[in-house]
C-alpha cells in the first residue's frame, strides 16, 4: 500500500470532562499550547467548512449528539464527518455541557473543529499590480484582530502581515471575530526588522507603504491608491506607529475626523483605509 494513502479518522463518543483528549482540547484556549500543537479551535459549522473547502487540515471534529437526532441536522453534520474523516481527522461525539467547557460561552455552537495553524512565508507575498497588502504593528486586541482580517477579505486586501507582538490570530476571540474570513486571506508573521527588509525589496519592484499615524502628513484622501502595489500599516491601538515604522513608509497619513473624537478603534481606522485603498476594486451599484 501507498504511504501517502490517508486513513480514515476514528470516530469516538465522548461523555467524561475527564477524558484526556478533551482535556487536551481544552487546554487550547492557551497560546503555549496552540503553539506546541500547532493547532486552534473553529467553532460552529460554517467555519469548519470553510477551513475544510480552503484545504485547511481538521484533525478533529467535536459535534453535539443533539445533532444526530436533529431531521434538520443529522444530514449535515453526517456529510461533514465523513469528509472531516476521509481525510485523516478524527470525530469525537459529545454533549453539550463539553462543549460549553472548551468554549466558556453559556451558548456554544454545537460544532467545533480542532484546524491546524497555516501562515504564509514573506517570501510568498506577491507584488502584481492590484495586489493590497494589510501590515498591523503590535495589536493587542483579538477581537480587534479578527475584525480587521474579516474586514481585509471583505474589501479584498491579498493578506494581513502580523507585525512584531501583534496578538495571536488563533486565539479564539480572533478567530470568533473574522466570521470564517481566517481562511480566505493569507497571514504573514515578522519581526519589525524584517518587515523594514520586507519593504525595501518591495518598493525596489515599483511598491508603495502607507502608514497611518496622529502626526500625519497628508489627509489619507489625498492618495493615490489606484495603481500599483501597497502595503497599508496600522499602528498599535494606544501608541501608534513607532518612529521607526513610520521612516519606512512612503506616505504617512492621517484620517480626518469633523466631531469631537481625537481618535478612532483601529479597527473602525483599517476599515476607513482599505475601503479607500480598494473603493477603486468594487463593484458599481447595481453591478451583477
Amino acid at each position: 500500500m501507498s504511504s501517502s494513502v490517508i486513513r480514515p479518522g476514528r470516530i469516538e463518543e465522548i461523555s467524561s470532562p475527564s477524558n484526556p483528549r478533551i482535556k487536551s482540547i481544552k487546554a487550547l484556549s492557551m497560546k503555549k499550547n496552540r503553539d506546541r500543537e500547532g493547532v486552534f479551535l473553529a467553532e460552529g459549522q460554517k467555519l469548519v467548512t470553510d477551513a475544510l473547502e480552503k484545504g485547511w487540515t481538521v484533525r478533529t471534529l467535536l459535534h453535539s449528539r443533539r445533532l444526530l437526532e436533529d431531521d434538520r441536522q443529522s444530514d449535515k453534520i453526517r456529510s461533514l464527518a465523513a469528509t472531516v474523516r476521509a481525510r485523516g481527522g478524527d470525530v469525537l461525539i459529545t454533549n453539550d455541557k463539553l462543549l460549553t467547557s472548551i468554549t466558556r460561552r453559556d451558548n456554544p455552537q454545537a460544532v467545533i473543529g480542532v484546524v491546524e495553524q497555516k501562515l504564509s512565508d514573506v517570501s510568498q507575498v506577491t507584488q502584481s499590480e492590484d495586489d493590497c497588502w494589510l501590515a498591523l504593528d503590535r495589536v493587542r486586541d483579538p477581537g480587534n484582530l479578527g475584525t480587521i482580517i474579516r474586514t481585509a477579505d471583505a474589501l479584498g486586501a491579498r493578506g494581513v502581515m502580523l507585525v512584531g507582538e501583534t496578538t495571536d490570530p488563533f486565539a479564539l476571540e480572533a478567530v470568533r471575530a473574522t466570521m470564517g474570513s481566517l481562511f480566505h486571506v493569507d497571514l504573514v508573521r515578522l519581526t519589525e526588522a524584517q518587515f523594514g527588509d520586507f519593504t525595501v525589496e518591495f518598493r525596489q519592484q515599483g511598491g508603495v507603504v502607507i502608514g497611518t499615524h496622529l502626526r500625519g502628513a497628508v489627509d489619507h484622501r489625498s492618495i493615490d491608491y489606484s495603481s500599483g502595489p501597497k502595503v497599508l500599516l496600522m499602528g498599535n491601538e494606544q501608541q501608534g506607529l513607532t518612529d521607526e515604522l513610520a521612516a519606512v513608509c512612503d506616505h504617512v497619513v492621517l484620517i480626518s475626523m469633523n466631531g469631537a473624537a481625537d481618535s478612532l478603534n483601529l479597527a473602525v481606522a483599517t476599515g476607513i483605509m482599505l475601503f479607500e485603498a480598494r473603493r477603486h476594486k468594487l463593484p458599481a451599484i447595481g453591478a451583477v
